[in-house]
């Protein structure tokens, strides 16, 4: 259960379309100690926005992350229990959308990105040159060389990357990071966004946005990793990479049945094709399918048991991170 404490009533939206309103908001855990600073650090003018709101959703924290964020001007829903990443996600998306927001800003609440490059994210949208700006953290952004950030663990650097490479592939497109929390939608992104995982938003995100053809963006910026901080969604890495998998590949099966069953189908098909073929040449040879009478019934038994794959693991349960 949510409950959304704020500061008035909605605000005015133009229907014309002649007034741009800009909702930033950030999915908090126990983010007490930094999301005041965040929400004060938030530009207040942000050239192309005419109006702004700032909210931040509290996923079950136990602390008080509600009330800092109360006290220092956003609009608060409070998830009583925590939901994970994509609920709440989905779940500001909609909000967003019912408060008229012609542009959102998603980002983390623990100050590993600068509030302060909001504008950067907002500017592409604005001027028509982007749906979906998202942050790359894998390229620098002063000189434009790939680079690993200080502080981030070697095994999440490269799993980041082969997700990115991996999800680019899927979708038809290069992806340089698909895992960030720090982004950007306008209306129509929003209105795409459908996520139907129980952990993640990010990957699936991805893959939904470019399924639609929407106009992807990747924007280099600054991110700081603090090498005493325990990430409080990550317990495990190898947990990580398991549930990324699994949601790439759930997101690929969803959103391009066709290349996803054909790629699966392929398989059985070559075996049982090359199978085929032996015991043919087998017969012409010596007029007899002895001692191979089994194996086109055991290529169609794996053929019959091959879709079951389909029913992939539900990993649910575990928590996922980036």
């Amino acid at each position: 259960m949510s409950q959304l404490f704020g500061i008035g009533d909605m605000h005015s939206y133009d229907t014309a379309g002649q007034m741009t309103k800009l909702i930033v908001f950030s999915i908090c855990k126990d983010e007490e100690q930094t999301i005041g600073e965040l929400l004060d650090r938030i530009p207040t003018e942000i050239e192309g926005v005419d109006e702004m709101e700032i909210m931040v959703i509290s996923d079950g924290s136990i602390d008080r992350t509600a009330q800092v964020a109360r006290n220092h001007g956003a609009l608060v829903v409070e998830g009583t229990t925590q939901r994970r990443l994509a609920f709440r996600f989905q779940e500001a998306i909609d909000l967003a959308l019912n408060r008229g927001a012609d542009i959102a800003v998603n980002i983390d609440g623990d100050l590993q990105f600068r509030p302060e490059d909001i504008p950067l994210f907002v500017a592409p949208i604005v001027q028509g040159n982007a749906d979906f700006v998202a942050a790359d953290r894998f390229t620098d952004p002063s000189t434009g060389k790939r680079r690993r950030p200080d502080n981030m663990p070697v095994g999440k650097f490269y799993a980041n990357r082969l997700g990115a490479r991996i999800v680019g592939s899927l979708s038809g497109e290069r992806f340089a990071d698909v895992t960030c929390g720090f982004r950007s939608y306008n209306r129509q992104a929003m209105l795409a966004l459908n996520i139907n995982s129980k952990y993640t938003y990010t990957q699936e995100s991805f893959q939904l946005l470019a399924y639609n053809r929407m106009d992807i963006v990747s924007l280099p910026v600054e991110v700081k990793y603090y090498p005493e901080r325990k990430s409080r969604v990550v317990t495990s890495f190898w947990q990580f990479l398991a549930n990324s998998a699994v949601n790439i590949l759930r997101s690929f099966r969803d959103f391009a049945p066709l290349r996803f069953f054909t790629m699966l189908g392929i398989v059985p098909f070559l075996v049982g094709l090359l199978s085929a073929s032996f015991v043919a040449i087998h017969w012409l040879q010596t007029g007899k399918t002895s001692p191979y009478e089994d194996v086109p019934y055991s290529v169609e038994v794996g053929i019959k048991w091959w879709p079951r794959i389909r029913q992939l693991p539900d990993y649910s349960h575990h928590n996922l991170g980036v």
